[in-house]
């Protein structure tokens, strides 16, 4: 049976609700009854935005959290609800400072700087907060890909990891002097089991999930180390029950190789095999200089995985005939689905194969696939596709590889006239 996948949609609802809650919370504090000057009207909607900020900002965090229901959706369309979330978020942080601050000058009849002053001095946990919204606002400002690569992967997520501090900060602040939580038990017990879910969710699951399962159900440990060519490296995974961990063919897992130099890392990577109950195979291209490498593992380091997730699975197959589409990241989980995947298969591999060059063929040659290679600059237009799988418009088509690849070939895919309800993609990185 097809699991239910979570849906924008069904995230859409959940925050609204949420969302009409706090609204509730501040109309029941007289936040319109408060609005009978510009003061009032400027701090009345800076006490709003800032309690609808605050739960922007532990939706943020649960969409890291990964929780399991979110383990179905492709990682292309969370990082998409993760990045217009956090927008969002530190856009309303934003407002709520500089109108509670403007409003509160008025009301006061002093200037702005005055105020700034006031604030930080007289009321608690304003200083802590602010210290966290700038926690939140650096996190926003690298989150770019040209950022990124320019800070480097450690400083970009040592800046990341702050926003977990940010929005810890501004909790005593908005139970301290926020007015509608003030002598409201049960706006307070509201608040409370907000930030205690979302604490919950990421020790439970990122923390406490992962290394039970893996360190003491399923004790995985590296079983092989293979450099398989100049700059590709396969490492093997063993445990106990492996088929209970739910791995499927197309989906990817969070590795966490508890080995020195490795261990504070945790490496989003695809199965390149179709998982056999025994083993789970990854394999990566790695610059021969890197530190530290795959390479240095050695059999019987311990591993802890978060996952398995993506949708881009057996189960996601609505009819007989099966094209898959494939391009850097992509090719390791659309191997893996070759191999395990039953019917009539056709694959579209952009690029030579990479290090899946020889397995491709001879899995191709097996399965009686036709294997189409096109130059990694060749556009997949709605005609090539039709040219090189006359049928594609019948088929269930899967799609992976970068982002941005993935996009331009779904929207290829919808002019070549395969419906969207038919097309199963994964992205990966820019």
């Amino acid at each position: 049976m097809r699991r239910p996948r979570l849906t924008g949609w069904d995230l859409g609802v959940l925050v609204t609700a949420n969302a009409v809650a706090v609204v509730g919370l501040w109309w029941r504090q007289r936040g319109v009854g408060e609005i009978h000057d510009a003061a009032g009207l400027l701090t009345s909607l800076g006490r709003l935005t800032g309690m609808l900020g605050a739960l922007l900002a532990l939706v943020q965090l649960l969409l890291i959290a990964r929780v399991p229901v979110l383990d179905g959706v492709p990682l292309d369309r969370v990082n998409g609800w993760h990045r217009a979330n956090g927008i969002a978020c530190v856009v309303l942080l934003v407002a709520h400072t500089a109108l509670i601050t403007a409003g509160y000058a008025l009301a006061d009849g002093v200037n702005v700087a005055a105020e700034v002053g006031k604030l930080l001095g007289d009321y608690s946990g304003v200083a802590l907060a602010t210290i966290g919204l700038g926690a939140l606002v650096a996190a926003a400002v690298t989150s770019g890909m040209a950022a990124r690569r320019r800070l480097g992967r450690r400083a970009w997520h040592a800046i990341h990891v702050t926003a977990y501090a940010g929005v810890a900060l501004a909790f005593s602040h908005q139970l301290a002097t926020g007015h509608e939580f003030q002598r409201q038990p049960v706006a307070r017990a509201y608040w409370w089991a907000l930030y205690g879910v979302v604490l919950a969710a990421i020790v439970g699951l990122r923390v406490v999930r992962p290394a039970v399962r893996s360190l003491l159900v399923h004790r995985l440990r590296v079983e092989r180390v293979a450099e398989e060519a100049p700059g590709v490296v396969t490492v093997e995974v063993g445990g106990d029950r492996l088929d209970r961990l739910g791995a499927r063919a197309g989906q990817y897992l969070h590795w966490r190789f508890l080995a020195p130099g490795h261990w504070t890392r945790a490496r989003t990577l695809s199965l390149a095999a179709a998982p056999d109950g025994r083993r789970l195979r990854v394999t990566v291209r790695e610059p021969v200089a890197r530190r530290p490498s795959l390479r240095s593992l050695r059999p019987g380091t311990r591993v802890v995985v978060e996952g398995p997730a993506g949708g881009l699975t057996i189960a996601a197959r609505r009819g007989s005939g099966v094209a898959l589409i494939a391009g850097g990241p992509g090719l390791a989980p659309v191997r893996a689905l070759l191999e395990d995947m039953p019917g009539d298969i056709a694959v579209i591999c952009r690029g030579d194969g990479g290090p899946f060059t020889a397995d491709l063929d001879a899995l191709a040659r097996r399965r009686g696939a036709a294997l189409h290679r096109v130059g990694g600059d060749d556009g997949l237009t709605p005609e090539r596709l039709r040219a090189l799988v006359p049928d594609i418009a019948e088929r269930d088509v899967f799609v992976c590889g970068p982002t941005a690849m993935v996009r331009a070939t779904r929207a290829s895919l919808r002019g070549a006239g395969v419906p969207a309800h038919r097309i199963s993609s994964e992205g990966f990185g820019p």
